[in-house]
């Protein structure tokens, strides 16, 4: 058996979380994490450790998630070893201090910008390398000092890395800290700088109710129903073929996942045909046989999910099976605005798809929710890609895809409203966990008096004028 298949580490003790955060912060009022080498070498360690242990990575998230090698690859190590180079390219780039407009006055003016200090990072199960190693490439580009805290669900990832991190990074800069509810409570009753969430928004909003404790900014990465509008004019089967595979993939646990499909009814019937076609040619007559479909993450999200089975007439899929944790790729139609799985983000393989009269019905069932994380519209209307970007909001969006603006490295990522606030990826990662500081330096040879009283009418009238 393999380390990463050994039993789960047990929880980081709550006692000596206080501890841990102390030393973090002690090394970064060192200004040990400042210099551009150190912050370098961490970048190069963290890329060093994705890479030589990815094979362990891999079949820790094959236990925990029942991931396909490829899927694990690309979205959660091949991830991370991006984000690092990317880093490594830019850094010295990003750090240059910044020189700002004119002014009338003298003076040089310029943005300096500087770490925040230890930074948490609270990751979920789904994604759990990219979304808990992602978070820390921007923390060590910025200069921070970081607490990682892993997802309990995925306790054979979570211990992998507890072993791993300390053995490549600095162990006085960065710390991972395992456990569940008792431990998250434990380290959001400490003070930290930055406080960098990705989960769902009832936990959201306990992490930013613990933040304001501290007037601590926040990073709240959250999710919500991302809607995928399929205009009359669509290609059906290219719509149908990624659509497919962005609900599908790593079994709909993706918080940018298209959570439903709005379909001009008179294509609703082949649209329904091109996605089961898709689904068969992606996973086979049988899903459950197939290497490259995961399973749910643990029997409560299984439970849930089987229960919105009801909320539509499946038209494909449907099988489930409770002792593997599998529920087949499923289709619904006839599903009701008001049903429950049309007011709770789905998270799962279970793709609500239902008619609407026109683009106007699509984007006015869209705009009565919350903002989403994502928006997908597929169309070869011009007028009609705009026309949804213009009169929706969401985190982010596609047009004639769907996940694949998550991977562009120069593109933020984050949500709105209840789907989050907060950006990150490249260099938006880095600008989130810096401070931007302003800095004037003015000289001393040429001191005038025309700011310093007593006043007088001259002076008022020539600031008047320069102004």
């Amino acid at each position: 058996m393999s380390a990463a298949l050994e039993s789960p580490h047990p929880a980081t003790q709550i006692s000596e979380i206080p501890g841990i955060v102390a030393r973090l912060r002690a090394t970064f009022e060192s200004g040990g994490t400042r210099p551009l080498p150190w912050r370098r070498e961490q970048l190069r360690r963290l890329r060093a450790l994705v890479g030589e242990h990815g094979d362990e990575l891999l079949e820790a998230l094959r236990a925990d998630l029942g991931k396909p090698a490829l899927e694990a690859w690309a979205a959660d190590i091949a991830a991370v070893r991006l984000e690092a180079a990317l880093a490594l390219r830019n850094l010295r780039r990003w750090t240059r201090p910044e020189r700002v407009g004119w002014l009338p006055f003298p003076g040089r003016a310029r943005v300096v910008r500087e770490p925040l200090g230890v930074v948490l990072v609270i990751s979920p199960w789904n994604y759990p390398v990219q979304l808990l190693l992602s978070p820390l490439v921007s923390a060590l580009a910025a200069g921070n000092c970081a607490v990682l805290k892993p997802s309990e669900v995925t306790a054979h990832t979570s211990a992998l890395l507890a072993r791993l991190v300390p053995l490549y990074l600095d162990p006085d800069a960065v710390a991972v800290v395992e456990g569940a509810v008792a431990e998250t409570t434990a380290l959001l009753a400490e003070r930290f700088d930055h406080v960098f969430y990705t989960g769902n928004g009832r936990v959201g909003r306990i992490v930013m109710e613990a933040a304001a404790k501290f007037l601590t900014p926040v990073t709240l990465e959250l999710g919500g129903k991302s809607p995928c509008i399929v205009h009359e004019d669509a290609n059906l089967r290219v719509a149908a073929r990624r659509i497919a595979w962005g609900k599908f993939l790593n079994a709909g646990q993706t918080c940018i996942a298209p959570d439903y499909v709005l379909v001009h009814r008179d294509r609703e019937s082949l649209l329904l045909a091109e996605l089961g076609a898709a689904i068969r040619e992606f996973y086979g007559e049988d899903p459950r046989t197939s290497p490259d479909y995961a399973r749910i993450a643990s029997e409560r999200h299984h439970r849930r999910l089987v229960g919105l089975l009801s909320d539509g007439e499946v038209v494909i899929g449907g099988g489930f099976d409770a002792g593997q944790r599998y529920l087949a790729p499923t289709v619904l139609r006839r599903v009701a605005l008001e049903s429950p799985i049309m007011q709770e983000e789905i998270f799962g393989p279970i793709l609500p798809v239902l008619p609407v009269a026109s683009i106007d019905e699509a984007i006015g069932i869209v705009r009565r929710g919350e903002k989403p994380l994502a928006l997908y519209v597929f169309t070869e209307d011009r007028a009609v890609e705009e026309r949804v970007l213009a009169e929706t909001s969401s985190g982010g969006a596609c047009v004639n895809g769907t996940i694949l603006h998550i991977a562009h490295p120069s593109l933020p990522f984050g949500g709105v409203g209840e789907s989050g606030m907060g950006a990150y990826h490249g260099r938006h990662g880095f600008e989130a966990l810096c401070h931007r500081r302003a800095v004037l330096t003015r000289g001393t040879r040429f001191d005038p008096k025309l700011l310093y009283p007593p006043y007088g009418s001259l002076k008022t009238k020539i600031v008047k004028r320069l102004t």
